[in-house]
């Protein structure tokens, strides 16, 4: 492979199990967080973001949040993580 080949694009979502939900405020409005966006940068190590809905429901936002510096969300994260290069390694190519 060459490695001139330009790859921008390295991100993967992720579903925040039930027990490591939470919610955040902004402008006043309570969001739940449902998702992690994990983006891997160019030098190695990972990038994240939440994303959730207005608790109160309604067409509201897809707004993005901090993530918690939690161990047991940072673990999600690298599981995540490991088993999306997993798959990607063993891809079988367009269908």
């Amino acid at each position: 492979m060459s490695d001139d080949l330009q790859v921008n694009a390295l991100a993967i979502n992720v579903t925040i199990p039930e027990a490591l939900r939470w919610t955040d405020t902004r402008r006043g409005q309570v969001f739940a967080l449902t998702t992690l966006n994990v983006r891997l940068l160019p030098d190695g190590h990972l990038a994240t973001k939440a994303y959730g809905r207005p608790v109160e429901g309604g067409r509201g936002a897809y707004v993005s949040f901090p993530v918690p510096d939690d161990p047991e969300l940072v673990a999600l994260i690298a599981r995540a993580a490991g088993r999306a290069g997993e798959l990607w390694a063993a891809h079988r190519g367009l269908g």
